[in-house]
C-alpha cells in the first residue's frame, strides 16, 4: 500500500496531484483542439453530475462540440445540457430543461436538422416555426428538452418531415 503524502505536496492526494491533473486535461484538449484544427472535424464531450437536491435527486447534465473549419466559420464551440451560468449571480444552475446537441445540414434538396434527445419518440415532440427559427420542444416523464435552432431560411411547418428513433430526431426541411 502506498504512503499518502503530505497536503500541498505534489503527488498522490496532495494539491499538486489535482492542479497536475488539470493541467494535464487541459494538455490534452489543446492537442485535441490542434488535432481539430489540421483536419476540419469536430470534437464532442458529455458529463454528468449527481447529488442531492430539494426532494429529488440532482442531475446535471454538461457537454460541448468543438468544430473547427466547418463552412469557413473558424473554431466554433457548442454548449449543450441542463447546465447553465445564472446571469445575476455567475453561479452554474441545474435546469428542468435539458438543451440538446443539435447539428444542421444544408442539403441540395433539403435542410436536415439532427437533434439527439435520448428517451423521447414523435409523440412527445412539439416543433413551433417562426420565420427561420425552429423552437423543438418534448416532455416524456422527468426528460424535458428545449432548443432554438436557426434555420438558414423559412421553412413553413407543412413542409417539414419529422422522424425519431431511438432517441435521434430528424427533420428534414424540403426546400
Amino acid at each position: 500500500m502506498a504512503k499518502r503524502k503530505a497536503k500541498g505536496t505534489p503527488g498522490e492526494g496532495g494539491i499538486g496531484a489535482g492542479l497536475g491533473g488539470i493541467l494535464m486535461g487541459l494538455g490534452s484538449l489543446v492537442e485535441k483542439l490542434g488535432e481539430l484544427a489540421e483536419t476540419g472535424r469536430e470534437f464532442s464531450q458529455t458529463g454528468e453530475i449527481r447529488g442531492p437536491g430539494s426532494g429529488k435527486e440532482l442531475r446535471g447534465i454538461y457537454g460541448f462540440t468543438v468544430k473547427v473549419g466547418l463552412g469557413g466559420e473558424g473554431v466554433k464551440v457548442e454548449p449543450f445540457g441542463n447546465i447553465h451560468r445564472d446571469e445575476e449571480s455567475g453561479r452554474s444552475v441545474v435546469q428542468e430543461v435539458r438543451e440538446p446537441a443539435v447539428d444542421v445540414f444544408e442539403e441540395r434538396d433539403h435542410t436536415l436538422v439532427v437533434a439527439e434527445m435520448p428517451g423521447i419518440g414523435v409523440g412527445e415532440l412539439r416543433l413551433e416555426v417562426k420565420d427561420d427559427l425552429l423552437i423543438i420542444t418534448a416532455e416524456k416523464g422527468d426528460k424535458k428538452y428545449k432548443k432554438e435552432v436557426l434555420l438558414p431560411g423559412s421553412f413553413p411547418r407543412e413542409k417539414m418531415q419529422v422522424s425519431c428513433a431511438n432517441g435521434v430526431l430528424e427533420i428534414r426541411c424540403v426546400k
